[in-house]
């Protein structure tokens, strides 16, 4: 082997090496990208509003289904903590890069059991598939009223027992009132938003996952209270903190 042969391959090696390296870094860039989280609490202030109960008696199948367990509305839902149940939480602020862009392959799911809505408030992404399914034994019509002029087109189905999902999407961020035209209590809401969202659980606790070392505008939107927005901080290996409380009216 010359003496120039040798010197190709030993340049080549160190070509790869670097290569290697450099793939190894990228690598670690991109799993850690989107490892950081925001968390906390969303309460109510106050006394919670009465939710008031719901006649049913226009289906009797939907009566029966609440016969040991009155149905009653979900505009406000409360835990024994005061914790704030379905605030939609999301990043209105400071999202960049492939997570401003990316959109979730999971797909949520509204179900029409016992003739209410479950869970009241879903939310997603903007063009993130989900589905609207039926557990029950009667006939619903699903009707979604975004907005005039926000991009998004309303639509009218009907679901009979035993039907397929409905799987669609929504183009623009909005939140969207549903009702069914044939069960007037039943409503709902479609929370439509752009980039990683959480939605409080029964302790009003909530975690925004999938977000990268950076500072953050937070959201957090209810039907009945409005909006609230916090600024947040999320560090390399360490979730940044917001607490939401909303005053009760």
């Amino acid at each position: 082997m010359n003496r120039n042969h040798k010197r190709t391959l030993v340049a080549v090696a160190a070509a790869l090496g670097l290569a290697s390296v450099a793939g190894l870094i990228a690598g670690n860039r991109v799993s850690a990208a989107g490892s950081g989280s925001i968390t906390g609490t969303v309460k109510l202030s106050g006394s919670p509003p009465h939710m008031k109960g719901i006649d049913m008696s226009k289906d009797p199948y939907c009566v029966k289904q609440h016969e040991n367990n009155p149905a009653k509305m979900e505009n406000v839902v409360v835990g024994a903590d005061g914790g704030l149940q379905n605030v939609v939480l999301y990043i209105s602020e400071g999202l960049s890069g492939p997570e401003a862009s990316a959109t979730p392959s999971e797909e949520p799911v509204v179900d029409q059991h016992n003739c209410m809505y479950v869970p009241h408030v879903v939310a997603m992404d903007v063009n993130q598939k989900y589905k609207v399914t039926t557990t029950d034994q009667t006939t619903h019509n699903i009707h979604p009223l975004p907005a005039p002029g926000t991009g998004n087109i309303g639509w009218n189905k009907s679901q009979p027992a035993g039907a397929p999902p409905i799987e669609t999407t929504w183009k623009a961020p909005e939140a969207i009132s549903v009702k069914c035209n044939i069960h007037p209590w039943m409503h709902g809401w479609h929370v439509v938003v752009k980039g990683p969202y959480a939605i409080s659980d029964a302790s009003g606790t909530y975690t925004i996952k999938n977000l990268p070392p950076g500072s953050y505008t937070v959201t957090a939107w209810h039907e009945e209270y409005g909006t609230q927005t916090q600024k947040v901080t999320v560090a390399a290996g360490q979730p940044g903190k917001a607490d939401f409380t909303f005053k009760a009216k």
